[in-house]
């Protein structure tokens, strides 16, 4: 088994090592070249930048699709070969983000947005050579990812904080309470992500999480009552 960390020494023990950072094209190369069979790939590299879109600097959305679209891409092709040769199977690490946009998360909604149309592609392209593509849709998870650091509407024009400051601190309230509260263990997607690789038939999507099978649910109603809902819900409006 192999595993992709971005440092030495960051691997499992018992798995193959291969140092590489998903917008770094010669280093993907490097360790795509060490491996000439593949029985599976799970492309689960992702960051989240949250802001207001109408101050989100062109330059972090750039970076957002580099991490979470464009760099799974490239460590996909390159690994193509490997996989092909032994009709292995694709799994691409989404989120439920990528049916339902959220406020101050556009950003990531798009990137997200992007791997579902990037699974619904590969599945029909790679099924001549018997490689089966999966994406996986988590809702809040119990992982450090929504804990990192975010900017402030400090660091944005004194305008962002004045329209958009009340609602982003009661999303981040609600965020932390759930989060702390109804985050899902990551074992529920592992267990999603071993499904996918061996199961006979694997399901094409899979939505981990109660939040994230409400929230799939609230998606299907009409546009306007869809806002409605998550206005109340996320800011009590």
């Amino acid at each position: 088994m192999c595993a992709s960390v971005r440092r030495d020494g960051e691997a499992p023990p018992g798995t193959l090592e291969l140092v590489f950072d998903v917008t770094d094209v010669e280093a993907i190369a490097r360790a795509a070249a060490a491996i000439q069979e593949l029985d599976a790939l799970v492309l689960n590299a992702g960051i989240a930048v949250a802001a207001p879109l109408e101050f989100l600097p062109p330059t972090e959305l750039t970076r957002q699709l580099d991490v979470n679209v464009v760099g799974q891409l490239r460590v996909l092709q390159s690994f193509l070969p490997a996989l092909r040769r032994r009709r292995g199977r694709v799994v691409l690490m989404g989120s439920i983000g990528g049916r339902s946009a959220l406020p101050f998360l556009g950003a990531y909604a798009m990137s997200k947005f992007a791997l579902e149309a990037m699974a619904d592609s590969l599945r029909v392209e790679l099924a001549p050579s018997g490689i089966d593509v999966a994406i996986v849709e988590p809702g809040t998870i119990a992982t450090p990812m929504w804990t990192k650091p975010q900017r402030s509407l400090d660091d944005f024009p004194p305008a962002a904080a004045e329209l958009y400051g009340e609602r982003t601190e009661k999303f981040r309230r609600l965020a932390a309470r759930r989060s702390a509260t109804r985050a899902a263990p990551p074992r529920e997607v592992a267990d999603a992500v071993v499904h996918a690789l061996t199961a006979k038939t694997p399901r094409t999507r899979y939505v981990v999480g109660h939040d994230a099978k409400l929230r799939a649910r609230v998606q299907r109603l009409p546009d306007r009552v869809r806002d409605r809902v998550l206005t109340r819900f996320l800011f009590g409006e």
